[in-house]
């Protein structure tokens, strides 16, 4: 009997040493993960994140640089996190074009996703070796494959155009975040074909060399460019200029050969190789659509906000790229109920208001709780428990990327939905260490679901005039660099 009991005290002993060092491997691995992030930081943001008690801002992503800056506009990035918990790397690229300015023709190592903020945009891309454009408006997205040519073009007088892209690296070179090709370019940028020998191309192109020097040396204004006349466009600028159908009695005109000489020899469509007797190959009805977000009815809608999704099944190009977008409103004082993405990492920037962000460790132990503003940028990983909280004073809207063209599907763990509704059994209510009747009546509390009313949580907006305060002096860096110009003032 001794011995019995002893062998019985032993085990639970093993069992608890198990347990408990189980825990510690698994805090020991957050720990490495978080000190891994901060020997990638630079110094002004290991400063920030310890006024701010950086264990509470993980999953705001720090780092946003220019990448690519001229007088016409410029583009920003926010690099993906790394690590092992990270399933799928979505960087987030930020553009802003002056009204009448040109994003030269390029293609990317890696797939993007465009989604236009304010303004409007022209697009042109090559798909299935035929040029395709299409016009973009506010709520509208649009994919363009990793090495397919594109340019975006901003046609408006007095409108800045603002857009939002995910950038997936998945087919890259991984020389760095991406990698461009510039098409069009002459000393600034440098086109691919300027590696070529003036030899090769003059015999390519079927001009002089003195031709070949004019338009490989002309184009020193950078990768985004002013289209208007006071800033001396060349031919092909021109043509990107008139109304499409002015545009394709040029060409048509060019192509019988009604064009004066420096149009023959230096149309930018003989430039790219789309020089050809069909008038739908420079601009055809082939090729996927934009998809606009807003028009779409909201998947779930009640009196304290909606949410939606787009997904492979609503946009055909989502189901290449591997990616969804998503956009959450929510009304003051309400709460996207806490919940789980079991498919997917999210990707998000605060469109409009604010509110409070908490993200839960999968070991139960709180990972994040920030208060956020508009073009703060966050991250949640697969399987993290998680929920959004709009302060009391305004509405807070949130837009994203998700890292699969399925479904996602989350799962609530809270509201009349909750995945504890449909787990309500004895055995839930004995994992709880309560009564059955107990358990249902918590369970049957909350009679409203996904969205949810929450006053008492939602964060008060002294708190975050007080971060914004504290701020002022080269505050966070998320999307603060250029916030006013990208972000702010987008309403």
């Amino acid at each position: 009997m001794g011995k019995g009991v002893s062998f019985l005290l032993l085990a639970l002993v093993l069992c608890y040493g198990v347990t408990v060092t189980m825990g510690y491997r698994g805090e020991k691995q957050w720990r490495k993960e978080r000190e891994r992030r901060e020997e990638e930081m630079e110094p002004e943001e290991e400063e920030e994140e310890e006024e701010s008690e950086s264990r509470k801002s993980w999953f705001l992503m720090p780092k946003s640089r220019p990448v690519m800056t001229t007088d016409a506009g410029e583009m920003r990035l926010v690099r993906s996190p790394g690590g092992r918990i990270v399933d799928k790397p979505l960087h987030m690229g930020f553009i802003t074009m002056e009204p009448q300015s040109l994003f030269i023709p390029q293609y990317l190592d890696s797939s993007l996703i465009l989604f236009v903020r304010t303004g409007e945009a022209r697009v042109g891309c090559i798909y299935k070796d035929e040029m395709v454009e299409r016009r973009l408006k506010i709520g509208d997205v649009y994919h363009i494959p990793a090495g397919s040519t594109f340019y975006i073009l901003n046609p408006g007088e007095g409108q800045r155009l603002h857009i939002i892209c995910s950038i997936d690296p998945s087919e890259s070179l991984n020389l760095d975040t991406f990698q461009s090709f510039f098409i069009g370019g002459g000393t600034h940028p440098t086109s691919v074909l300027a590696g070529f020998g003036p030899e090769t191309l003059s015999t390519a192109f079927n001009v002089s060399m003195s031709k070949l020097e004019e338009i490989m040396r002309g184009q020193q204004e950078g990768p985004i460019v002013h289209v208007t006349k006071f800033h001396a466009p060349s031919i092909w600028t021109k043509l990107s200029l008139l109304q499409e159908q002015d545009r394709l009695k040029q060409v048509k005109r060019m192509i019988q050969g009604e064009a004066d000489e420096e149009e023959k020899e230096w149309s930018w469509w003989k430039l790219f190789g789309m020089f050809s007797g069909k008038e739908r190959r420079i601009f055809g009805d082939k090729g996927p659509d934009s998809y606009n977000i807003y028009k779409r009815k909201a998947d779930f809608k009640n009196d304290y906000g909606w949410s939606v999704a787009v997904d492979g099944s609503v946009y055909k190009p989502f189901k290449h790229s591997g990616t969804g977008v998503f956009l959450v409103n929510l009304t003051a004082g309400s709460m996207m109920a806490p919940h789980v993405n079991p498919r997917a990492t999210e990707y998000g920037i605060v469109l409009r208001g604010t509110g409070r962000i908490q993200i839960v460790y999968p070991n139960g132990t709180l990972a994040m709780d920030a208060r956020v503003r508009e073009g703060d940028v966050f991250w949640v990983p697969r399987y993290f428990a998680f929920c959004q909280i709009a302060s009391r004073s305004s509405p807070f809207e949130f837009f994203g990327f998700t890292t699969t063209s399925d479904k996602n599907r989350p799962q609530f763990l809270a509201g009349a939905n909750s995945l504890l509704h449909t787990f309500n059994t004895p055995e839930l209510a004995a994992a709880f260490g309560v009564t059955e009747e107990r358990m249902r009546r918590f369970i049957n509390a909350q009679k409203e679901a996904v969205i949810l009313p929450s006053a008492s949580a939602a964060p008060p907006d002294e708190d975050l005039k007080e971060r914004e305060e504290k701020s002022e002096d080269g505050g966070p860096k998320v999307i603060r660099n250029f916030g006013d110009q990208m972000i702010m003032g987008f309403d």
